[in-house]
């Protein structure tokens, strides 16, 4: 189920005020692709929409909480009733959780899981059946991570965060194929990117040192690749119809070294997070 002509088609792209929403957003604009776009942030949510718009093609922007279900319920009216029923959904809302289990607060676990999850889950639940039911070729495409795959210390909430989407990903793609639909799913798993998601002390535990922050914010701004090297890889996965991305530094890598031994990924992943003054 691929779309290989983008012009005309309506995109919708959660998180599309910052780093790979904002860079998808545009990526699939620069496409002739009219866009539908949400995110928390009011402010930069609209500096998104005046860049999409300079592009000339459409956006319909509003402020949603994918967490939230009453919040998706109303931005899924409001999509279907002004827009119609969308070609490509781009469930790519998310937040980064880093601390040991030992250590972090439930509280932590509950939030990273209420976006990064049910982020995905509300937007498959409020748009998938308009998508089904207005047939021909179309595709969600639901960003992971690289930590779905060789996951560091320090990051269980958020691995087992972006281990569900990942999980959620092929359980839907078997459904959507045994129900006879047009519909596809492309799951992404981007390594290491240099975004705003490490940025935050708010999504850190106590437990972290701000020399440890500031060593590992120092590691993404060297080692990571652009939003855009993302978003590049997402257009070309929708258009030619992939089911899985693997973008940026080590992706690639340690989704083939797992594939031999868990082991051998284990031994660099904790090399790596010794780099980083983890422990």
């Amino acid at each position: 189920m691929k779309i290989s002509i983008l012009r005309g088609k309506r995109v919708l792209v959660t998180g599309a005020a910052a780093g790979i929403g904002y860079a998808t957003a545009l990526a699939f604009a620069r496409r002739g692709a009219n866009l539908v776009i949400t995110d928390i942030d009011k402010r930069r949510l609209d500096e998104a929409r005046k860049a999409i718009d300079e592009l000339g093609v459409h956006c319909f922007a509003r402020v949603a909480d994918v967490s939230n279900q009453a919040s998706m319920q109303a931005f899924a009216d409001a999509v279907h009733d002004q827009v119609g029923a969308v070609d490509v959904l781009v469930n790519n809302a998310g937040i980064g959780y880093l601390g040991p289990f030992i250590g972090s607060p439930l509280e932590s676990w509950n939030r990273t899981f209420g976006v990064n999850v049910m982020g995905v889950v509300h937007g498959c639940h409020y748009f998938l059946p308009r998508m089904i039911a207005a047939g021909g070729c179309r595709r969600i495409v639901n960003v992971a991570s690289l930590a779905a795959i060789a996951p560091a210390p320090n990051m269980s909430a958020y691995a087992a965060t972006k281990s569900a989407v990942l999980g959620f990903s092929d359980v839907l793609t078997m459904e959507l194929k045994i129900a006879g639909t047009s519909v596809g799913v492309t799951t992404v798993c981007p390594g290491v990117i240099n975004t705003d998601i490490t940025s935050s002390r708010a999504n850190v535990a106590d437990a972290i040192s701000d020399a440890q922050l500031t060593t590992l914010q120092a590691y993404y701004r060297k080692n990571g690749a652009s939003a855009d090297l993302v978003a590049d890889a997402i257009v070309n996965a929708v258009m030619v119809g992939e089911a899985i991305v693997l973008v940026g530094p080590f992706a690639r890598l340690m989704y083939n070294a797992k594939r031999l031994s868990r082991r051998l990924v284990e031994k660099l992943m904790l090399a790596e997070a010794k780099k980083l003054g983890y422990s």
